[in-house]
C-alpha cells in the first residue's frame, strides 16, 4: 500500500483568534508564509467532500492546532492511519456516487430532450437512457476526465456556469408565468415530515425539471442545458476519486499508464452501476447519509474536540458537541429509512398532472406549453 505517514508541518505558536489565524504572517525555516495559504490548501483538498460553513471553520482551526494543512493530514494526525483510511473511503465514495447520479440524470434528462425531436420514435433505442449514458461517457466524460491537471477544465467550468445561469433564468421564468395559476399546497410550510432525513441526501442533486411536462419547449431547452452541465461537472468528481486512489495506493503520484488505467476503471465501474440502477432517489439518499453526514458533521467535530484545549463552555466546543450527534443521528436514521422505506422511483416518468385525464379546472398556455390539472392534486415538490 502506498500510504505514507504524513509529517505534520510545525507552525509557530500564535493566538488562535480567527482574524490573526487567517491573516498573520510567520517565518519558518527562513521562509515567510501566510496561514491563509493553508486555508486555500484545505479548501482545495475538500472540494469533493461537501464541507461547508462551520465545518470548514472547525477544519481550519483543527489544522492550526495540529500543524497540518489538508483534511487528510488533519485526520491522520488526530486519529492515525485508521482515521485516514476511513476518511479516504468516504472521500472516494462521495464523488463516486455523485458520478453514478450524474449518469442517471444525464440519461433521464437528455432522453426527454431527444424525444421532442419531430418524427423521432419515443421507443427508439438510440434515444434511450442506456444508450445516452454510454454515448456521453465515451464521447465526453471519459476524454475530459483523462486530464491530469484539473485547472485545464477551467473553460469547461465556465461553460457549465453559463448554462447554470440559463437554467436559473428558465426556472424563474416558469415561476413568474405559472406561479399565479398554482394554488398553495396544503401543509407546504410544515417544517419536518417523516422523510425529512431522507431528503437531506437529495437536496444537492434533485432534478427540478422532473416537475415539468415534456411538451414545454422552454423547459426542454432547460433540460438540455442541465444535461450538458451535469456532463461537464462529471470530470471534477472523477478527479477527486482518482486523487484519493493515488494518495492511498500510489503515494500521491500516478504514472501516465496508471493514470489512464485508474481513470478508465473508475468511470467504467460508475457507468455499469448507473446502467444497472434505475432509481436516482436511493442513490442520493445513501450518498447523503453514509458519506456527506460523516464528512460534514462528524469528522470535523471529532477532530476539533480531540485537539482543542478550550473549556467545555467555549462556543466552538458547544457547536461541535451539537453537530457530532446530529450527524450520527442523520447517518443511522437516514440509512435505516432509506433501506426500509425507499422513495418511489419514477425513473424519468411523466408526472401525473401532465396526462390528458387530469384536465379539469384550467388550461394554461405559455408558448407551446400546456399545464392542465386539478388544482387540488397539484404538487410540484421534488421530494414527492
Amino acid at each position: 500500500m502506498g500510504y505514507q505517514g504524513q509529517q505534520p508541518v510545525v507552525l509557530p505558536q500564535c493566538d488562535l483568534d480567527d482574524k490573526e489565524t487567517l491573516v498573520s504572517e510567520h517565518k519558518h525555516k527562513g521562509k515567510t508564509c501566510r496561514q491563509s495559504a493553508a486555508v486555500f490548501n484545505v479548501v482545495n483538498s475538500i472540494i469533493g467532500s461537501g464541507v461547508i460553513d462551520f465545518s470548514l471553520v472547525l477544519l481550519i482551526k483543527g489544522g492550526a492546532l495540529s500543524g497540518t494543512d489538508t483534511y487528510q493530514s488533519l485526520v491522520n494526525k488526530t486519529f492515525g492511519f485508521p482515521g485516514y483510511l476511513l476518511l479516504s473511503i468516504l472521500q472516494f465514495f462521495y464523488p463516486f456516487i455523485a458520478m453514478i447520479s450524474y449518469n442517471i440524470i444525464t440519461g433521464d434528462t437528455l432522453s426527454k430532450v431527444f424525444q421532442r425531436i419531430p418524427g423521432v420514435d419515443p421507443e427508439n433505442f438510440f434515444i434511450g437512457r442506456h444508450f445516452i449514458i454510454v454515448l456521453s461517457t465515451v464521447a465526453f466524460t471519459l476524454p475530459l476526465s483523462l486530464y491530469r491537471d484539473v485547472a485545464k477544465l477551467g473553460k469547461i467550468s465556465l461553460t457549465s456556469t453559463v448554462l447554470t445561469t440559463l437554467i436559473l433564468g428558465i426556472v424563474m421564468t416558469r415561476v413568474i408565468s405559472l406561479g399565479p395559476h398554482i394554488p398553495k399546497t396544503e401543509d407546504a410550510w410544515v417544517f419536518a415530515k417523516p422523510s425529512a432525513i431522507q431528503a437531506i441526501g437529495v437536496m444537492s442533486f434533485g432534478d427540478l425539471f422532473e416537475n415539468y411536462c415534456r411538451n414545454d419547449d422552454l423547459v426542454t431547452f432547460g433540460r438540455f442545458c442541465y444535461g450538458v452541465t451535469v456532463i461537464l461537472t462529471y470530470p471534477i468528481e472523477c478527479f477527486v476519486t482518482r486523487e484519493v486512489i493515488a494518495n492511498v495506493f500510489f503515494g500521491g503520484n500516478l504514472s501516465s499508464v496508471f493514470h489512464i488505467i485508474v481513470t478508465v476503471v473508475i468511470i467504467t465501474a460508475a457507468t455499469l452501476l448507473s446502467l444497472l440502477i434505475d432509481c436516482l432517489g436511493i442513490v442520493l439518499e445513501l450518498s447523503g447519509v453514509l458519506c456527506a453526514a460523516p464528512l460534514i458533521f462528524i469528522i470535523p467535530s471529532a477532530c476539533y474536540l480531540k485537539l482543542s484545549e478550550e473549556p467545555r463552555t467555549h462556543s466552538d466546543k458547544i457547536m461541535s458537541c451539537v453537530m457530532l450527534p446530529i450527524g450520527a443521528v442523520v447517518m443511522v436514521v437516514g440509512f435505516v429509512m432509506a433501506v426500509t422505506n425507499p422513495q418511489d422511483c419514477t425513473h424519468g416518468q411523466e408526472m401525473f398532472y401532465c396526462f390528458p385525464d387530469n384536465v379539469s379546472l384550467t388550461s394554461i398556455s405559455v408558448s407551446h406549453f400546456q399545464l392542465t390539472t386539478p388544482f387540488s392534486v397539484l404538487n410540484l415538490s421534488i421530494f414527492q
